[in-house]
């Protein structure tokens, strides 16, 4: 029995307790009671698509509304080919159509929370990335009425995950209280997204990772605990990572030619 409370105590510790306190420190805090409450506009850091002749591919992350606030972020891309004159944002909601173009500004708040720019890359990168994200996009399998699922997935987040798996040049990944991220259809092993750890996963509800840029991950029903070992910090459900700054832009540099 030993082992079995073993388990039970540490599960407590690093899942149940960090999401109680967070939960306590996210509704002690006036939010929106509604979708139509809430401030989806622009924070202005975009400039209009036209002002910028080069191409651009950014992902950015926002904490979710209501109760799902409590748990997670809501992710989404944004990119937009070189002399373009309008940007192009894909989101998945939970109604409707799952996948939804420009139904917000590219940087808009979500619910309210101004969004963090994950991943940031200009140029004649983003113009090689744009391509091989736009048929990720086009060839997500989840796309239909009724695909959506809050949880474990597929949600907004198993969608920037897809996205990002398809651009593995980037070796990068969705923070760990992107609940959704790692939901797959079926049990995976293998490379993480950023390719440069390894991961074995069932459907998203129970895994591992252990990589340069995932750090190490253990997920427990969708939730994830963990170190960040390139920027030491703490993950922890709800909070996401608690320690020093991980930057806004690309997760790892390009490799070397």
């Amino acid at each position: 029995m030993r082992p079995i409370r073993n388990v039970l105590v540490g599960i407590l510790i690093l899942f149940l307790l960090p999401l109680a306190l967070h939960a306590a420190l996210y509704l002690s805090k006036e939010r929106p009671a509604s979708f139509r409450d809430a401030d989806w506009s622009s924070i202005g850091m975009l400039p209009p698509a036209d002002a910028d002749r080069e191409a651009r591919f950014l992902v950015f992350t926002g904490r979710t509304g209501r109760w799902k606030g409590i748990f997670a972020v809501h992710s989404w891309v944004v990119f937009k080919p070189e002399n373009a004159t309008t940007w192009s944002r894909y989101d998945v909601v939970g109604w409707g159509q799952p996948v939804r173009t420009n139904a917000w500004a590219p940087d808009a708040r979500w619910f309210g929370d101004a969004p963090r720019v994950l991943i940031d890359v200009r140029g004649a990168a983003a113009a090689d990335l744009i391509p091989k994200v736009k048929a990720a996009i086009a060839a997500y399998s989840y796309s239909h009425f009724g695909d959506y699922r809050i949880w474990p997935g597929p949600n907004s987040n198993t969608f920037t995950a897809t996205v990002l798996r398809a651009v593995p040049e980037l070796a990068a990944t969705l923070p760990a209280n992107a609940v959704g991220k790692d939901f797959r259809a079926h049990p995976y092993v293998g490379l993480t997204d950023s390719g440069t750890g390894v991961e074995a996963s069932l459907w998203g509800l129970l895994g591992m990772k252990l990589g340069w840029v995932e750090g190490l991950e253990v997920n427990v029903l969708g939730l994830v605990a963990g170190l960040d070992l390139r920027h030491p910090a703490m993950k922890l459900p709800g909070f996401g990572r608690i320690g020093v700054a991980d930057g806004t832009a690309i997760a790892a540099p390009a490799p070397a030619n």
